[in-house]
């Protein structure tokens, strides 16, 4: 029973681990299609995605690649960016793209 509750206990502590500094908010890639315009981010990214230390691979190449081919077109609403697209096009530029490939 006492190796139990132990190993229960080291569980939790390794979830609340693995979720401490992990960013909430998601970047929308559109599943990587091919797309005529873009629709708005939903979220903002927080102050964690702009520290490299957090970037996570995965993340850093959707965001990438999604800007990279999309970044010159519209939005499918034919609105400019929105607060939340801004601070993901911020990001974008951060990690190292070019600036000429955003609208």
């Amino acid at each position: 029973m006492k190796k139990l509750i132990v190993l229960a206990a080291l569980a939790l502590g390794l979830a609340a681990c693995g979720t401490e500094g992990t960013p909430t908010a998601q970047f929308d890639d559109e599943r990587q299609s091919d797309i005529s315009c873009m629709k708005h981010q939903e979220q903002t990214p927080g102050e964690e995605y702009f520290d490299e230390g957090n970037w996570d691979t995965v993340v850093s190449l959707s965001l990438l690649r999604y800007y990279t081919s999309n970044g010159a077109k519209p939005y499918c609403d034919g609105k400019t960016a929105t607060d939340a697209d801004q601070g993901w096009r911020k990001l974008y530029v951060q990690m190292g793209a070019e600036k000429n490939n955003l609208r």
